[in-house]
């Protein structure tokens, strides 16, 4: 019986199915797949391809295509089907990758080293010394077992006739494995059955590999160089992931590998240079780097040598010379991407490795030579021209595309300036099924081609069995490419029976080395830590109040209003829910303003990101919380990425009710954000920095409240101020009768078992301070310890009463100081730069 999922499949003729050979039947390692959607239907197709979608949602995984940060981050697509292939051709492509892995090795340092093949005529030196990528700074760097070039991936294609070629080498910071390792945690549970079927080769052993070999050679660069400072039993080198920062196109990526290979990720301003070895600048003083895992450009990679730009690390150049520090890759390395190389490869394995290569490279003609530039003005009509240095911003130019005068040129620019241009053979990608949703649901046909992954290991060269699958946008698209909008799919290797893959190497740790606080908590995250916790009090500060000025609108009438109204009405005022400008004219009054514009007001605070209110401050929370994401937890994510889902479709006039939907979702989001905080993290520096923002933000927050209701006129009820407060159940479980002042200013003021008094935060500051202290010095006590005081001596029966301006008073000297104390905090621990100064910092604080 015709599956009915293949009605609509149809591969072009002259490529190269990966489901289907020529007389249209399964290839046998696509028949059990094929099998059991079969037996399934749509149904459960459309089910899994909805869970792989929210699950990309929820966890936020995210490619930025602009890399405009301020623009919506684009999801990361990822279709339901793998890529399934064979052992038996999966052994072919890694043999093949490990050959060019260790190929490209060995051209990276004789390049920088003896540039024998220069001096031998395997290569043209214009190719050479005419690259952008060419760092001549980096010559003689050291490298420890002879390794440079310590990540690699290739781009490879299928041709019509089934054979792989490579497209393009990867090796300055070749991304792509950590989208394969989240494209298999997403995928995973929609085939487990599957994935046992096939018996499909696990993604992670080749992580652990990869961070091991690091530590290996980050142990040879604490003995080594020439500041040897050997690590002592099972004491770790200190590995870290550079980043360009968020705005990165795959910033995502990075924060999802520093996490899973349990590294911190720096971005330049958190490392710094001194006498050629490199520091993380932690709120414990500078701790030494022994590996850099950039994902920076090379020329970006040090401002004071390669290229002026802030992304790097000035000296970096210098402490790899040193061999102070392991690069991974070295600089340099995208000397190697340049795709005029291609062409010269066969002769150098020859001559290098005593073998030829065992996958071929698509064929390539750098114009720079004449007898090539004529071959390609002769075939222009079957080549693509593109750059021959990746510097070069120039898109592909299919040569079938050109007539006429555009022809002429292009033809003109390449005779003008051959070397920055090569010309490679048009490929005929190979195309395998994708899912395709809507009216008309089954398996379609696309492009499809594979970056593969290795990593350098003191024994050889390991791939990853596995890889990062890019599909095609359309039926029609000639180039395969993520910022274009390409989508990806997981890769599925089998194995016949179980493998044998390498043991990642054993430590032993004593009790010497047992950690129980980060040291290596940079002044950068810390600054980031305190102000999650600042930005997630104000969501619930805003969200709280606009909930209860918006019920005073949506169930009192006007005229039942009591004294209370104005107060709640100033203090959406004050935290600027209510624009008083109408048009251009001076600030109306808030008494001068009709309900219908107060509600509209306050309902765009709820959801537009355009003004202040709880949208804006959603999007700042997950700003910030971006700057931590491999410090958060999977289900942390979950919740931050649902909370700035857009809460109505654009243009939609959301009711009353969804108003206030929209409200109380976002207090249990919140509510669950604070649960992860208290039960999910350790007690350490991070988490004091987070707590203390938290409780500063919710100290100042609740001193304005309770200022303004002080001097609230009249007897107006006070049960709007204990919603606000989040304290309504616990005072009608307490007095079981209608909220008067001295109660409600004793559970609000010096209640220390209330989250929401004024006496728990001040206390619960304390308690941090005191502790950042113990090794840290004084940070700010003094500013808030004597008004603690003050709160202390409060008697209920004298001052807790309605208009009370000497209490009103002390809350704003409690407002005003916790505001000094946020200063002190950030000078004292987020500003420094020179070692020596913090040095001279941490002595003033003993």
């Amino acid at each position: 019986m015709p599956n009915p999922l293949l009605a609509h499949y149809l591969a072009a003729p002259d490529s190269f199915d990966e489901m289907r050979d020529a007389r249209q039947a399964p290839r046998p390692h696509w028949r059990a797949m094929l099998d059991s959607l079969g037996q399934e239907g749509p149904d459960m197709m459309r089910q899994r391809y909805d869970m792989v979608r929210r699950q990309v949602r929820e966890n936020g995984v995210t490619y930025n295509v602009a890399a405009d940060f301020d623009a919506r981050q684009r999801p990361w697509d990822l279709n339901v089907l793998p890529l399934i292939l064979p052992h038996e051709e999966w052994r072919a492509i890694e043999r093949a990758v490990i050959q060019r892995a260790g190929l490209l090795n060995t051209i990276l340092a004789d390049v920088y080293g003896k540039q024998q093949m220069l001096g031998e005529g395997l290569l043209p030196p214009a190719l050479i010394h005419g690259n952008p990528g060419f760092l001549r700074p980096c010559h003689d760097v050291r490298h420890h077992d002879g390794i440079a070039l310590h990540f690699y991936a290739a781009d490879l294609a299928r041709g019509a006739d089934g054979n792989w070629t490579v497209l393009a080498d990867r090796t300055q910071a070749p991304a792509g494995a950590g989208y394969a390792l989240e494209n298999r945690a997403i995928i995973s549970p929609t085939f487990p059955d599957l994935l046992r079927e096939l018996k499909v080769l696990p993604l992670s052993p080749f992580f652990r590999i990869m961070h091991d070999s690091l530590m290996h050679w980050g142990r040879l660069c604490a003995a080594g160089g020439d500041a040897p400072a050997p690590l002592r039993g099972g004491e770790m080198p200190l590995a870290v992931l550079l980043t360009a920062g968020p705005r990165t196109e795959s910033y995502y990526e990075q924060a999802y590998l520093a996490r899973h290979l349990g590294v911190p990720l720096v971005e330049g301003g958190d490392l710094t240079v001194r006498e050629g070895v490199v520091y993380l600048k932690t709120l414990a003083g500078l701790q030494r780097v022994h590996v850099v895992m950039r994902r920076v450009d090379d020329d970006a990679s040090d401002g004071l040598e390669l290229k002026h730009t802030r992304l790097g690390v000035a000296g970096l150049t210098q402490a790899a010379r040193r061999g102070n520090v392991l690069i991974a890759n070295s600089l340099g390395a995208g000397l190697l991407e340049s795709s005029a190389l291609l062409g010269y490869l066969p002769a150098l394995a020859q001559r290098l490795l005593g073998a030829p290569l065992l996958m071929p490279s698509v064929a390539t003609w750098w114009c720079g030579e004449p007898a090539a530039l004529e071959t390609v003005v002769a075939n222009l009509d079957r080549l693509v021209i593109k750059p021959a240095f990746s510097q070069l911003p120039q898109a592909a130019v299919f040569g079938q595309d050109l007539a006429g005068a555009a022809r002429a040129a292009l033809i003109a620019t390449l005779r003008a300036n051959p070397d920055h241009y090569i010309a490679q053979e048009r490929l005929k990608l190979s195309q395998a099924p994708v899912w395709q949703d809507g009216a008309t649901p089954g398996l379609q046909a696309r492009a499809v081609g594979l970056r593969v992954f290795a990593c350098a290991t003191p024994h050889g060269y390991v791939v990853m069995p596995g890889g990062l699958t890019r599909v095609a946008t359309g039926p029609d698209a000639r180039v395969l490419t993520m910022q274009m909008g390409g989508a990806s799919k997981d890769t599925w290797v089998q194995a016949h029976a179980r493998v044998a893959l390498p043991h990642p190497q054993k430590r032993s740790i004593t009790s010497a080395d047992l950690v129980r606080e980060d040291s290596n908590l940079s002044s950068r995250v810390a600054e980031n830590l305190l102000w999650f916790g600042r930005h997630a009090e104000r969501c619930d500060n805003t969200g709280r109040l606009l909930r209860v000025a918006l019920t005073f609108l949506f169930n009192v009438r006007f005229d039942q209003r009591g004294a209370e109204w104005p107060t709640v009405l100033a203090l959406c005022t004050r935290f600027h829910l209510i624009d008083h400008h109408q048009g251009h004219g001076p600030a109306a009054p808030d008494s001068a303003l009709s309900d219908a514009a107060i509600e509209a007001a306050l309902l765009l605070a709820v959801v537009s990101p355009a003004v202040h209110g709880l949208a804006r401050q959603q999007r700042q929370l997950h700003r910030v919380a971006s700057q931590l994401h491999e410090r958060f937890s999977v289900d942390n994510w979950r919740a931050l990425n649902r909370m700035v889902q857009p809460a109505v479709e654009p243009g939609a006039q959301p009711s009353q009710s969804d108003i206030m939907t929209i409200l109380d979702d976002a207090a249990a989001a919140l509510m669950m954000l604070s649960g992860f905080a208290l039960d999910g993290m350790t007690r350490d520096l991070g988490w004091r920095f987070m707590s203390i923002g938290r409780r500063l933000e919710r100290l100042q927050f609740q001193s304005i409240v309770l200022q303004r209701a002080l001097a609230m006129d009249g007897d107006g009820s006070l049960d709007w101020l204990l919603e606000l407060s989040d304290s309504i159940i616990t005072y009608r479980a307490r007095y079981r009768a209608q909220p008067e002042w001295l109660p409600v200013l004793d559970l609000l003021l010096l209640d220390g078992t209330n989250p929401r008094s004024i006496l728990f935060q001040v206390d619960g500051i304390l308690g941090a301070l005191r502790k950042i202290a113990q090794t840290h010095g004084a940070c700010g006590e003094h500013l808030l310890a004597p008004l603690r005081d003050e709160l202390a001596a409060l008697s209920p029966d004298r001052d807790f009463n309605g208009g009370n301006a000497t209490l009103a008073a002390l809350l704003g000297r409690i407002g005003h100081a916790s505001g000094a104390l946020s200063e002190q905090i950030s000078v004292q621990f987020f500003s420094y730069t020179d070692p020596a100064d913090n040095g001279r910092r941490r002595t003033r604080r003993a």
